[in-house]
C-alpha cells in the first residue's frame, strides 16, 4: 500500500500527536495523528460539535495527561484509539477517521 509520508514514528512522542495538512483532489484535509506505542491513528482535525480545529496550539491535540484527544474550543474528550467522544458537548459522536499506514518506521497517509 502506498501513501503520502507524514513523519517517522520516532518523531512522535509516545503517547503523542502531530498535525498535518494533506492535499486531496484540490482540497486541503487537516489531519491529526496520534501515537500510542507502535500504533498510529489518523483523524480529520475537526470537532464533530461545530467543526472547529481540535488543537489548542499547532500540533498539540492531547489532554494534559495524554490519555485523550482534547478539543481546545469546548473541552470535549475523545478516545485515542477510535476517536469516540466520551465527554463534552458531542458525547457519543466520533472524529472522522483517516487511514494511515506504518511502513518501515514511516507514517503514511493512505491513498
Amino acid at each position: 500500500m502506498s501513501g503520502q509520508p507524514l513523519c517517522r514514528l520516532d518523531d512522535l512522542d509516545d503517547p503523542g500527536s502531530a498535525g498535518f495538512v494533506l492535499r486531496r483532489g484540490g482540497q486541503q484535509v487537516p489531519l491529526l495523528v496520534v501515537r500510542v506505542g507502535g500504533r498510529v491513528n489518523g483523524y480529520v482535525n475537526s470537532c464533530p460539535h461545530i467543526g472547529a480545529p481540535l488543537d489548542w496550539t499547532s500540533g498539540q491535540f492531547l489532554s494534559r495527561d495524554k490519555s485523550h484527544i482534547l478539543c481546545a474550543v469546548h473541552g470535549a474528550l475523545f478516545r485515542l484509539h477510535d476517536g469516540l467522544c466520551v465527554g463534552g458537548p458531542c458525547a457519543g459522536k466520533a472524529l472522522i477517521g483517516y487511514p494511515l499506514v506504518l511502513k518501515d518506521g514511516v507514517v503514511l497517509a493512505a491513498e
